[in-house]
């Protein structure tokens, strides 16, 4: 073999394990960010949803039981957006559950522990609410609870049996540079967690 061929088999055999190590690292990092954001969704939870049916319209409650490492984040100032999703969904016998009518609500919370400034907007693509308050604990209990909330009117449903499923989502904000090579990879949110209301029912006309 000559000096020339030795050469290029180096530098094929250094090319070939730079990029074992890359790869290697790369499904590492994947996966450590995996079971990370697996086990923030498996700590957050949804409380209800409640259904109530009144004056002719449904009207649903719920609310949003995040896990102590995101509430550390928020009260260490880092801002978080919740989007609250309300669908109602139609039971079939031999189909799948049908979507019916459904809104949408994006709830944010921001901090500033230097200040004690605790503010807090909801958005329902019509309307911007901003709020202050004077600590964490009342900033979140408003801001993370969807209370007696009009879906829609009993008489733009069918005759049939219903419920209510609430999926809450929060997007992942701020990802660390490194991270930024591999983000097609990851998934796109830092929890995404959904939950169905009992099932109720919607008689015909008398």
């Amino acid at each position: 073999m000559t000096p020339r061929s030795k050469l290029i088999k180096i530098y094929k055999q250094a090319r070939s394990n730079r990029f074992f190590i890359f790869q290697a690292l790369q499904l590492l990092l994947i996966t450590s960010c995996l079971v990370f954001l697996q086990s923030l969704a498996e700590a957050t939870e949804i409380k209800g949803p409640d259904i109530k049916i009144r004056n002719g319209a449904i009207y649903a409650t719920a609310a949003l039981s995040p896990n102590e490492k995101i509430i550390q984040d928020m009260k260490n100032g880092i801002a978080k957006e919740f989007r609250f999703y309300i669908d109602i969904f139609r039971i079939w016998e031999f189909w799948p559950d049908e979507f019916i009518v459904g809104k949408l609500l994006v709830r944010t919370l921001k901090c500033d522990p230097v200040k004690t400034e605790f503010v807090a907007t909801s958005n329902d693509g019509d309307i911007l609410i901003e709020k202050r308050f004077k600590s964490f604990e009342s900033m979140a209990d408003w801001a993370l609870t969807i209370e007696d909330l009009r879906v829609t009117k009993t008489q733009e449903l069918e005759t049939g049996a219903y419920y209510v499923r609430v999926t809450v989502e929060s997007k992942i904000r701020d990802l660390p540079p490194v991270i930024g090579y591999f983000i097609i990879f990851l998934p796109e949110y830092e929890f995404r967690i959904r939950k169905n209301s009992a099932v109720f029912y919607i008689e015909p006309e008398k």
